[in-house]
């Protein structure tokens, strides 16, 4: 039930991100937003742990921050994966990587 729930909050993450960021657009249709989610997720939990580890001494550094920059990257590459996901540039995948982590944390604290 957890996965489901994590994938529903991720798939709802970016749809509020291509409704606050100008510039990310998603599919609309429920079931290409779930794909969306499930491919975003995945990128997460395969990809992001290795650039975690190659930037630690970076995200020391700037004491956390370098994690929205990981977090832009996993997304443009979710748009690179997703047919018609499209983020426009790095600074709007970096907007985008910010209103995810809001939102994906304001719900996460609700729905655990």
């Amino acid at each position: 039930m957890g996965f489901i729930i994590h994938i529903l909050v991720t798939a709802f993450t970016l749809w509020a991100a291509t409704q606050l960021v100008a510039g990310i657009s998603v599919p609309e249709e429920p079931l290409n937003l779930l794909y969306a989610a499930l491919v975003f997720g995945l990128v997460n939990a395969l990809v992001k742990p290795i650039l975690q580890v190659l930037t630690f001494p970076v995200t020391v550094v700037t004491l956390g921050l370098f994690l929205l920059v990981i977090n832009a990257l996993m997304l443009m590459l979710t748009a690179y994966v997703v047919p018609g996901m499209a983020v426009a540039d790095f600074i709007v995948a970096f907007k985008a990587a910010l209103v995810i982590a809001v939102v994906g944390g304001v719900l996460h604290l609700i729905f655990g």
